[in-house]
């Protein structure tokens, strides 16, 4: 196979066990000839051969999986080059359940393990002294030595703002989820903040409630009825958008023309159900697990990187912000 790729036996051995610094086209060109060839690696004894299972853990508590297969999806981009395998366990917020899925995954001597979860706030570390790095994905670990992978929350509540702002909107409000919960508080911290930036404030207070449609159209129902004077609306989810597009429609609103509105998370199911689609904030899940994939990487090759990473968001505009073209 070495041959056939033009390469020596130790560069076809690094191609294809993902290690070494060789160029994408070296990789390719050995890959094409262990294919042509037939050639499938032992993995048991590449295993003994290294030291490694070529396996990682991933568990998380997000049990209907709208966080977590995202971020497999990304760490498995990652981790694919280097043929590992993720073994994805679901702790359903408990905590005898993650530990139990935790001695398992050290019990099959996985190489490395990364904790998700549904809500970006800091938790305690998963535990303490363990013998395979961990690194901690769109949740932090409350232990700054530990290296955790978050979404910039308030960079993408700036990124809202500023484009409500940019196509003209002066008057607007903020409804979002729980104000005890840590995405509600940053995310609403920071469009007020963007919003002084410009003198301006909400005209309303935050309106903090629950992630849901039907708090969505209450909230817009509470606004509407108070006589409140708003052209947009920056919602904290694209459910309570989803529910406040719901409410202006019945009372006669028109989106984008008399109010604009925007939401977080850009849900394919929520955006593009909602009439019309939601302009909404990305915070690139799959990014997310792909940079705790690499950053684990680096762990278990020796070079850890601990602290917070936090990665930028994307705003993608759709119809309920659109402009209209000049006449």
């Amino acid at each position: 196979m070495a041959a056939l790729a033009g390469v020596s036996t130790g560069t076809a051995s690094k191609a294809l066990n993902g290690r070494g610094s060789l160029r994408a086209e070296t990789r390719q060109r050995v890959q094409q000839a262990a294919d042509q060839l037939g050639f499938i690696a032992n993995a048991a004894a590449r295993g003994l051969q290294t030291g490694r299972t070529y396996t990682v853990g991933m568990i998380t508590t997000d049990s209907i999986g709208r966080f977590s297969i995202p971020l497999m999806i990304g760490a498995e981009d990652a981790l694919g080059a280097g043929q590992v395998s993720v073994l994805l366990c679901d702790a359903r917020d408990d905590v005898i359940r993650e530990q139990y899925y935790l001695r398992t995954l050290l019990s099959r001597k996985v190489d490395g393990i990364i904790v998700t979860g549904r809500r970006t706030q800091a938790r305690p570390p998963i535990a303490a002294d363990l013998p395979v790095p961990v690194v901690y994905a769109f949740i932090s670990s409350s232990n700054p030595d530990d290296c955790s992978v978050v979404p910039d929350e308030a960079d993408g509540a700036r990124r809202a703002v500023l484009h409500l702002l940019g196509i003209g909107r002066r008057r607007i409000a903020h409804i979002t989820g729980p104000e005890h919960h840590h995405s509600a508080r940053v995310r609403a911290g920071a469009a007020a903040i963007t919003l002084a930036y410009d003198d301006l404030v909400m005209v309303t207070p935050t309106l903090y409630g629950e992630w849901s449609e039907a708090w969505g159209r209450q909230a817009a129902g509470i606004m509407l009825s108070g006589g409140r004077d708003f052209d947009a609306v920056f919602c904290g989810s694209d459910q309570i958008a989803r529910g406040v597009a719901e409410a202006l429609r019945e009372a006669g609103r028109t989106i984008p023309d008399d109010v604009a509105l925007v939401g977080f998370d850009n849900w394919d199911v929520m955006v593009e159900g909602c009439r019309p689609q939601l302009t909404s904030v990305d915070m690139d899940l799959e990014g997310i697990g792909r940079t705790a994939a690499e950053l684990l990487l680096d762990a278990i090759n020796g070079e850890p990187i601990a602290g917070q990473h936090a990665l930028p968001c994307r705003l993608v505009p759709r119809a309920s912000t659109e402009v209209p073209a000049l006449q």
